[in-house]
């Protein structure tokens, strides 16, 4: 349940980064495999503001990028890290419980990272995962980013999903807008 004052104050913060940013080119890239990371990454653009957009790591290219001044970039956490072609297959052949399908569709975050060409703007990571030492998958997309030539802003974030396959923890999408605008006022 979202807090009234609390929506209102995200509403003013995201409506001030739209006036800041509007020279600023931002995408928000993302692999999600049950829409968890797919929301976040959402959420996240409209955080930052007009004009930003949420892209699947097969909708991010060399075009989609050109002239970029931020790349967020989020993927949820498999096996404790940022998910491997092996997970990615073992998921395929046994999805287990799932509520649907995983949509395999677009390249892992690490191809995605590795084929980035070198740039020269800010970055910022982020993962989806389940509460508890269950590993991390920001880290090392921040590397990756940092590795290409970005600048990273900050700490990498992590957004809490309920289960397995989700769905997300109430409240992680409100923590993802703030962000969003928090990342946006850093490039002012």
């Amino acid at each position: 349940m979202l807090v009234a004052g609390r929506s209102a104050r995200v509403v003013r913060s995201c409506r001030r980064a739209d006036r800041k940013v509007a020279a600023m080119k931002a995408v928000v890239v993302y692999e999600s495999l049950w829409g968890n990371t797919a929301a976040v990454a959402a959420a996240v653009a409209e955080g930052i503001g007009l004009g930003t957009r949420a892209l699947s790591t097969a909708e991010a290219t060399g075009a989609a990028l050109a002239g970029v001044d931020l790349i967020v970039a989020g993927a949820p956490v498999l096996g404790f890290k940022l998910p491997s072609d092996k997970i990615r297959e073992s998921i395929r052949v046994n999805p287990g419980k799932a509520p649907a399908p995983p949509d395999l569709s677009h390249p892992p975050m690490w191809a995605w990272l590795e084929a980035l060409p070198a740039g020269h703007g800010r970055a910022a990571a982020f993962d989806t995962r389940v509460r508890g030492p269950w590993g991390s998958a920001a880290p090392a997309i921040a590397k990756g980013l940092a590795d290409a030539g970005y600048a990273v802003l900050g700490k990498p974030q992590g957004f809490v999903v309920a289960g397995k396959f989700g769905p997300l923890r109430e409240g992680e999408l409100e923590k993802a807008r703030l962000w969003g605008a928090e990342l946006a006022r850093s490039m002012q």
